[in-house]
Order: structure tokens, then sequence, then C-alpha cells
């Protein structure tokens, strides 16, 4: 995972480009990068509201634009303010299914000023993929993240 990080860190440190294009690059970078992430995407709460908004992402077309607090696995986490690793998305009672080959999610926090002001959000294809390494890295990241919006 080293390399991958030292290339996420080349992008977030990037001064050509804004926040929202170092946001899209990530998410390219991660969905070629790690054959089990078939989905990524970042959510941001929506102003004042308690909801979610979907930002730059890499996959599949999502219905799934706006995420009440408390609805799904992203909505949980904006609540919670935890990360949740989810192995199989079928056994969660509040799962909002985005795909039929969804099996696994992941979510983390990005806490900014010590708020959570929004997440990451990977799907998966194969059941039970996510490594301590993994969530060790999107910890990381999300923690890098929160400096450059």
């Amino acid at each position: 995972m080293s390399e991958i990080k030292r290339r996420l860190a080349t992008i977030l440190e990037s001064p050509a480009m804004n926040p929202t294009e170092k946001l899209q690059k990530i998410c390219t970078l991660l969905d070629q990068e790690i054959e089990y992430f078939n989905w990524t995407g970042f959510y941001f709460k929506n102003g004042v509201k308690d909801e979610l908004i979907l930002g730059p992402y890499v996959g599949a077309e999502t219905d799934h634009t706006i995420i009440p607090y408390g609805k799904g696995i992203c909505g949980q986490v904006a609540v919670s303010g935890e990360t949740f690793v989810v192995p199989d998305v079928h056994a969660q009672d509040n799962y909002l299914a985005c795909s039929l080959e969804t099996k696994a999610e992941i979510v983390v926090p990005i806490f900014k000023d010590g708020i959570n002001v929004g997440q990451i959000d990977i799907d998966s294809h194969t059941p039970d993929p996510f490594t301590p390494e993994d969530r060790e890295m999107l910890e990381w990241l999300c923690g890098k993240v929160a400096e450059i919006i």
C-alpha cells in the first residue's frame, strides 16, 4: 500500500489541481489500482441539512446523489462518525442498494476541525475483500483530504 499512498500524496499535494480535480483523480487511482474497489466516491455534508450530497466518484451511475443522515451505510457513518466495514451488504438491514453486483462496502468519515464533513465510500463486487491495510490507508487518506477541502 505504501506505493499507492505515495501516489495519493502526490495528487493531494499537486498545486496544478483544485480540490474537486484532486478528489476525482483519487477516485480514479483507487479504482484502477485496487481490483476489488468497484465503485469509489466521496459524499459531503449538504450545507446545513442533515444529508449527504454526492461528490466526485468513479463507477456505475447511482440514484443515491442525496442520502439522508441515518439512511444506508453512508448515512449511518454521517451520524456515528466511525469507519464502517460491511463484509456482506445483504446482511445489513439498513443498506441502500446501488448495484446488484455490490457485495461489500467500506465507508470512512472525513473530519475537518473536529466536524464530520464527508466520507469516502467504496463498494466491492467481491464478498469481504477489505483488509486492515485498506482501512488504514483510507483513514490516512481521509485525514489528508480534510486538509485540502
